[in-house]
């Protein structure tokens, strides 16, 4: 738990995100895909789930889902854009939006624990084997985490393989065309896999 009270309504939520720690922001915008889930919602992002469930309020959950955290270079970026989008909300209804006891929105922040697995490849024809055996949370941490600490905003595959010559171009590419935004992580394993493969449609580059 962050420590934060909880926001029953719009305006106490638009409050919490414009004081909430860096790590609360990370938390309800980038980790969504680690929590376990019986239900494939809408969107991906905490806040805008809630403001579908719990609100009611689709225009707003639809412009909140639209946010990619990924596309931002800070997480001060990120929180301005979020207030922005319920600020221009906020001046557009006649009421704020409530949510029902027991439903109100519960700030929680990451704690990050990393660890090494003792695995290693030596050559991109191994990294095939490797991704069909990393769990969720290893293809969170090399494709998705690695966006917010790589230099360019890259996955860590395609950043190493880089280094292995002009062949792999098209395998890097090929990643950065998967839209990763709406697929769970065992989808999105499949995907760089059949990436690695050569199965997916019209992805390689013509030489």
């Amino acid at each position: 738990m962050s420590g934060l009270p909880a926001a029953v309504n719009l305006r106490e939520l638009r409050d919490r995100i414009a004081s909430c720690s860096h790590d609360v922001l990370y938390h309800h915008f980038c980790e969504t895909t680690l929590v376990p889930s019986f239900d494939y919602p809408d969107y991906r992002d905490d806040f805008a789930v809630w403001a579908k469930k719990q609100l009611g309020d689709d225009v707003l959950a639809e412009r909140l889902g639209m946010i990619d955290p990924y596309s931002y270079y800070s997480l001060e970026e990120l929180r301005a854009a979020a207030l922005e989008v319920i600020d221009e909300h906020l001046s557009e209804l006649p009421m704020i939006p409530w949510a029902r006891r027991g439903h109100e929105f519960h700030f929680m922040e990451a704690t990050t624990v990393i660890f090494d697995t003792g695995k290693r490849i030596t050559h991109p024809d191994q990294l095939i084997s490797a991704v069909k055996s990393m769990t969720q949370g290893s293809i969170y941490f090399h494709f998705l985490e690695a966006r917010r600490r790589t230099l360019h905003r890259n996955d860590d595959f395609s950043v190493w393989l880089q280094d292995w010559g002009d062949e792999w171009l098209r395998y890097i590419m090929a990643m950065k065309r998967i839209d990763f935004a709406f697929n769970t992580l065992a989808e999105l394993r499949d995907e760089i896999v059949g990436v690695l493969e050569g199965k997916e449609k019209n992805l390689w580059i013509a030489h």
